[in-house]
């Protein structure tokens, strides 16, 4: 007889028999007819067996006592009386957007090493008896559950939502376990899944994850982060095709980006990091922790490191360019390399980029023994092809700053320092900078640097130091000495302007007087000149008057000189004539009166005064007269007779 048949029975029994009332009484307290609301489900515990109770496992698949793995739905449903238990629970309610847990309180024990339930086999919740029969594993599934409304035997399944646990008859121990799972659950917000905003308001979230996958099988010794292993799991929201695939479990390769992910938080977790953002002026010089092994390609003359193609493991040999990345930072770093001139200022409190922090003023000592301090800037650049180059060398731009360039600098002008003095240092200021700018090109460009500038400041004193203050100060006072005697020259030839201005004012108050005067001025000058004008007319006039009658004058000498002397020689030969007749002790005597005598016929015939008018020679004043000429030249005439006649032979 069936248990249908048997409640029948006794229903008929007792109507037939006893009132109503203590039928119905009877059959509540035998548990002969339970009902069971639509909204709710029924599992069904069996409370004694003739096939006896379970031996193995948690619920009777075959008969036995216990919980039985099918359920019973709405509605009157009839037992054996005092045989069978209905325990009338919610169906499991997962909200929109939300994820559901399910854990397994029966079936196989998960291997070594194994952290979730595989779903491989079964993944189906719903049928109880098939889950445990094909190999369903108990623990935590890697299958979560979706919004909706799920029929779940709870004696079986513990069902972990935001709002509840689901579950049958839990004792102490397992409520304190599934509490200490939904604490966990709730710090990973793993009731939530993984939402990525592509803007949040009017900014960009700017984020990415990095899922950290907590089941299957290790990384290799010398893998840091497990490979990707392809789209086929769906972005970690299928587990068993991410094993199936290879994956492994660690913190993965891949990333993810923008969107919605329902992704079991216990099979994997997430975590939140940022873009990388390489700005405009950057490029990024990628550093792989991951990867293959890739084949030096930065040639046989650069013997700082290997450069190594993009996706290799090493300093990949093309930087990224400006952009935005959604780059694993625990696969790899991005030195950030600037493109365009950035300055390093060796000068404390100031800082021209942010690779110039730690510099400061460099300490000089002079040649005649000053320690000034010297703030410098310097303009660098670095060829962005060049950038894998000065990261594979010196890890970063900070490093090779304050590990190279620094001494370098530094080094360079305490040199400078020693061959000049202080004062040279000051003066010779542009003279360093262009030494310097020709020094330090050849120096950077054996770093992979460009040398654009170097910009060199004013020595100042150490602190406490007061002798560079009195240089300075001596210094000062002569370039104002100097400037007091420009100051002076300057007010000088001020004062001569304020002069002429002021005699400029009272001409010009007196412009009419001064020019009236300037006309009168102009008219006696105008006068004057015609006067000279005509005294020179006069004066060359009585010049050549005077020249004509000197003229006349001359003429009329020569023509009576000429008289004379003919008179004169013809006298002369009648003289010679009668002297040489003459003899005795008168001739001398008898022939000058003969010739005064003759000398006053010439002078009466020729009608030519005595005193000539004009004077010729440049005697004495008695030698001037004719006689003493005509004596003169008598004598001389005479004499010369004498001479012959003495020179002729005697008889």
């Amino acid at each position: 007889m069936s248990a249908f048949e048997t409640s029948g029975w006794l229903l008929g029994f007792a109507l037939g028999g006893a009132g109503l009332l203590g039928t119905l009484l009877l059959l509540f307290v035998a548990g002969v007819v339970r009902y069971i609301p639509n909204d709710r489900l029924g599992v069904v515990e069996k409370l004694w067996s003739l096939g006896g109770s379970v031996q193995s496992g948690l619920l009777a698949l075959n008969g036995e006592a216990g919980f039985q793995p099918e359920l019973r739905r709405g509605g009157f449903h009839f037992f054996a009386p005092f045989q069978y238990r209905v325990h009338i629970r919610s169906m499991v309610t997962v909200t929109q957007g939300k994820i559901g847990y399910v854990f397994a309180r029966d079936g196989q024990d998960l291997p070594v090493g194994q952290t979730l339930a595989s779903n491989a086999a079964v993944s189906d919740f719903l049928d109880v008896r098939a889950f445990l029969q094909r190999g369903g594993q108990k623990g935590p599934q890697r299958q979560v559950l979706r919004e909706g409304t799920h029929v779940i035997n709870p004696a079986l399944f513990v069902v972990m939502t935001e709002e509840a646990t689901y579950g049958l008859n839990m004792d102490a121990d397992e409520r304190g376990y599934y509490e200490r799972m939904r604490a966990l659950l709730e710090e990973r917000q793993a009731f939530t899944p993984v939402v990525i905003k592509e803007r949040t308001g009017s900014h960009e979230s700017d984020q990415l994850a990095i899922v950290t996958v907590q089941d299957g099988p290790a990384l290799a010794r010398d893998e840091l982060l497990a490979p990707d292993v392809g789209d086929a799991h769906n972005s970690f929201q299928e587990p068993e095709r991410f094993l199936s695939a290879g994956g492994r479990r660690g913190r993965q390769e891949r990333v993810l980006v923008e969107g919605t992910y329902y992704i079991n938080r216990l099979f994997a977790t997430v975590e939140f990091i940022g873009k990388t953002v390489i700005p405009v002026g950057f490029v990024g010089v990628v550093v792989s922790y991951t990867g293959a092994r890739g084949e030096d390609v930065s040639g046989n003359e650069y013997s700082h490191g290997e450069l190594v193609r993009n996706g290799c493991r090493g300093v990949w040999r093309d930087p990224l360019m400006p952009g935005k990345y959604a780059f694993n930072t625990y696969a790899g770093k991005i030195e950030l390399v600037p493109t365009t001139n950035f300055v390093l200022m060796w000068k404390s409190g100031e800082s021209g980029s942010s690779f110039d922090s730690n510099l400061r003023e460099i300490t000089l000592i002079t040649k005649d023994a000053f320690e000034p301090l010297l703030p410098l800037s310097v303009v660098v650049h670095i060829d962005y092809r060049k950038a894998p180059l000065v990261v594979q060398r010196f890890g970063n731009v900070k490093q090779l700053v304050e590990q190279t360039l620094d001494p370098m600098v530094s080094s360079y002008f305490k040199n400078v320092s020693q061959t000049r003095t202080f004062i040279e240092l000051i003066q010779s200021r542009s003279e360093l900078q262009a030494g310097a700018s020709s020094d330090m090109r050849e120096r950077f460009l054996a770093y992979s640097l460009e040398f654009q500038e170097v910009l060199i400041g004013t020595p100042r004193p150490q602190q406490g130091d007061h002798k560079i203050e009195s240089i300075m100060a001596q210094l000062r006072d002569r370039q104002i000495a100097r400037e007091q005697v420009e100051t002076f020259a300057q007010k000088e030839i001020a004062a001569n302007k304020q002069r002429e201005l002021n005699e400029a004012e009272k001409r010009a108050e007196k412009q009419a007087e001064l020019t009236a005067s300037l006309v009168d001025i102009s008219i006696k000058e105008n006068h004057g000149a015609a006067n000279v004008k005509a005294a020179e007319k006069r004066r060359q006039e009585i010049e050549a008057l005077a020249q004509a009658e000197r003229y006349r004058q001359e003429a009329e000498g020569q023509g009576r000189a000429a008289a004379i002397r003919s008179v004169g020689e013809a006298e002369g030969a009648a003289i010679r004539a009668k002297s040489e007749a003459l003899e005795g002790e008168g001739a001398d005597k008898q022939l000058t009166q003969t010739v005064m005598l003759r000398l006053a016929e010439a002078f009466e015939t020729a009608r030519v005064p005595l005193v000539p008018q004009i004077q010729l020679g440049g005697g004495d004043a008695g030698s001037g007269n004719a006689m003493a000429t005509l004596l003169g030249l008598m004598g001389a005439l005479k004499a010369k007779e004498l001479e012959g006649l003495a020179s002729q032979p005697r008889s």
